[in-house]
C-alpha cells in the first residue's frame, strides 16, 4: 500500500488523540478567558488578579474578563472553577487559603491539589505582626515574654479561622512553647480597626490591608513571616531574625489554576506568559507598591509547591485540631 494513501487516515488519527492538547498548543487562546477572583472588589488579591488580567490579555491577544465571587473563605469562586469545563479557558485566582480552607470544612467538597490543574505562582507576601499603639510590646522578643508570663491571656486576631494568618500564629505558638488567645474575625480590616483602637492588643495582618496604616503611624509593625525582608518595609525584621527561630516562615501568595484535566499546554502558555510579564520593570515596580514580591514557576513547580504547602499545614491543622465555625 502507498504510504501516501495513508495520510488522509494518519490525520485523522492525530486529530482525534491529540485534541485539545494540540488545540491549545497551536492557536489556544481562541476566545476570551474568563478569571474568577475568589475574594470582593479592592482587596488586595483582586488588585493583582487585575492587573495580571489585563497584562495576560495583551500577551496572549485575547481578553482576560475577570469576575469576582466571593463567599466561604474563597472556597465558592473555587468551586466554580471546580466544575468548570476543562478546556484552558476558566483561570482561578488562587492563594494559599485555596489549600487551606478546604483542610479545615467540615464538609469536604473541595480539594485545593487534587481538583485543579497548576498554572503558575504570581506572588508572594508576608504576613505582619502588629500590635496597638497602647500595647508595651515593642518587639518580638517582648512579645514572646509577655506571653509566656501570662499563657492564653494575650488575644490576637485573625482574617478567620484557617487562614494563612490564623494558621501563622498557631504555627508561631509551636515554635516559639507559648499560647497567644486566637480571636478569629470575618476579613482583616475589622481585626486591625479594633487593635489599632485599643480593644484587642495584637494581629496577624496581610501585608496589604497593614500597609496603609502601618505607614500612617497607626500600628506598630514588630516583623514579617517571610524569611527575606519585604522591600516595601525594608528596616522591619524578619520573625526569624527578631526571635533568632530560624525556621519560623508563614507566608502568602498568589497563583493561577485551571480544573483538573485542562490541556498542559493552556497551563505552559499561560505560565509562560505570566513568567515575563512579572518579570519586567513596570510590573515589580507595581508589586513593590502594593507590597508584593513577583515569583513565575512552571506547572510543574507550582505542583510541587502546592503538594508541600498542603502536607506542611495539614499536619498543624490536625496537631492544633483547627476546625472551621
Amino acid at each position: 500500500m502507498n504510504i501516501l494513501s495513508l495520510l488522509p487516515a494518519i490525520a485523522a488519527v492525530c486529530a482525534i488523540t491529540c485534541g485539545p492538547a494540540a488545540a491549545a498548543q497551536g492557536s489556544y487562546p481562541e476566545r476570551p478567558i474568563r478569571l474568577i477572583i475568589p475574594q470582593a472588589t479592592g482587596g488586595g488579591s483582586d488588585t493583582i488578579g487585575r492587573y495580571m488580567a489585563q497584562r495576560l490579555g495583551e500577551a496572549l491577544g485575547q481578553n482576560i474578563v475577570v469576575d469576582n465571587r466571593p463567599g466561604a473563605a474563597g472556597m465558592l469562586g473555587a468551586m466554580m472553577v471546580k466544575e468548570a469545563s476543562a478546556d484552558g479557558y476558566t483561570l482561578l485566582l488562587c492563594a494559599i487559603d485555596t489549600i487551606t480552607a478546604p483542610i479545615v470544612a467540615r464538609h469536604k467538597t473541595l480539594d485545593g491539589v487534587r481538583d485543579f490543574a497548576p498554572v503558575t505562582q504570581l506572588t508572594q507576601s508576608p504576613n505582619i505582626w502588629l500590635v496597638g499603639p497602647g500595647f508595651p510590646v515593642k518587639t518580638m522578643k517582648e512579645l514572646i515574654a509577655a506571653a509566656k508570663a501570662k499563657p492564653g491571656a494575650i488575644d490576637y486576631a485573625s482574617s478567620g479561622v484557617g487562614s494563612m494568618q490564623h494558621l501563622g500564629a498557631e504555627l508561631f505558638n509551636k515554635m516559639a512553647g507559648i499560647q497567644l488567645n486566637h480571636v478569629p474575625y470575618k476579613g482583616g480590616p475589622p481585626g486591625l480597626v479594633d487593635v489599632m483602637a485599643g480593644r484587642l492588643p495584637a494581629i496577624l495582618s496581610g501585608t496589604q490591608g497593614a500597609l496603609p496604616h502601618i505607614r500612617a503611624g497607626k500600628i506598630r509593625p514588630l516583623a514579617v513571616t517571610t524569611l527575606k525582608r519585604l522591600p516595601a518595609l525594608p528596616d522591619l525584621p524578619t520573625a526569624a531574625e527578631a526571635t533568632g527561630i530560624k525556621d519560623y516562615e508563614a507566608a502568602n501568595w498568589q497563583g493561577l489554576l485551571l480544573p483538573a484535566g485542562s490541556p498542559a499546554a493552556a497551563a505552559e502558555k499561560v505560565s509562560v506568559a505570566a513568567v515575563r510579564i512579572l518579570a519586567t520593570p513596570e510590573t515589580r515596580t507595581r508589586l513593590d507598591e502594593l507590597g508584593y514580591l513577583p515569583s513565575g514557576i512552571t506547572p510543574a513547580q507550582m505542583a510541587t509547591l502546592m503538594a508541600a504547602e498542603k502536607k506542611r499545614w495539614t499536619a498543624l491543622i490536625s496537631e492544633a485540631g483547627i476546625k472551621a465555625e
